[in-house]
């Protein structure tokens, strides 16, 4: 996408919230460290999905300074959580301070260390309604694992993301470098998913859009 049709489109999509900017700032001004940051544009998609579906428990992998956790947050009811995870604590000052600046601090409970031990917290029963995995912010091998540990815990009809699936378009080279491969195995994974319906989505650096299917509710097959 060019820079000006992105231009573009930023022009139509809702502007950044006061706390929303400020992140977006904060975020920028930690320079090259600062570029996981998801797309504005991901991140109002984020809240309009978490209104549509009417979710009430969101689970997110890879919290960094919180931007997409302040984006689901926003789009949830009174009463509704967003547990996020992320295996450092470097960031969660700049997140708090943003997330307490939005109003939504309170709905937000955040976990800093392993996933495998996050997991092992979480009920085994399909009682989430989105869940969003950062793949830039999982172990490469560890992608396929984090979504086989989501799928089963997902309620019927939830929808599951994923994000940076086209790893800055690596993904398309014909021999991907870095991250790619692992990725490109992962999207295979995902599509090839029976309990699932999904689509890639060319918004920001890829949103995978996956919904649980109601009339599979089994585990995947060996």
């Amino acid at each position: 996408m060019s820079s000006r049709l992105r231009d573009y489109l930023l022009a139509h999509a809702e502007p950044p919230t006061p706390a929303q900017r400020g992140l977006i700032e904060a975020t920028a001004a930690l320079g090259d460290v600062g570029r996981p940051r998801i797309a504005h544009e991901q991140g109002v998609f984020l809240t309009l999905l978490a209104q549509a579906i009417d979710a009430t428990l969101v689970v997110e992998f890879g919290t960094f300074t919180g931007y997409s956790t302040l984006a689901l947050a926003r789009g949830l009811a009174a009463g509704s959580v967003v547990y996020t995870n992320d295996v450092s604590s470097e960031w969660t000052c700049v997140a708090r301070q943003a997330w307490a600046e939005a109003g939504v601090l309170h709905r937000i409970r955040q976990h800093v260390g392993p996933i495998a031990g996050w997991l092992g917290a979480l009920s085994d029963q399909p009682l989430i309604d989105l869940a969003l995995i950062d793949l830039a912010a999982i172990a490469t091998g560890d992608h396929i694992d984090c979504w086989e540990a989501l799928v089963p815990r997902m309620r019927p009809g939830g929808m599951l993301l994923t994000s940076r699936s086209l790893c800055a378009g690596e993904v398309g080279q014909d021999q991907p470098t870095g991250a790619a491969p692992a990725v490109r195995e992962f999207n295979a994974h995902v599509l090839s998913d029976e309990r699932v319906s999904s689509v890639l989505l060319p918004v920001g650096d890829g949103l995978t859009l996956a919904r649980r299917r109601t009339d599979f509710l089994g585990m995947r097959p060996e």
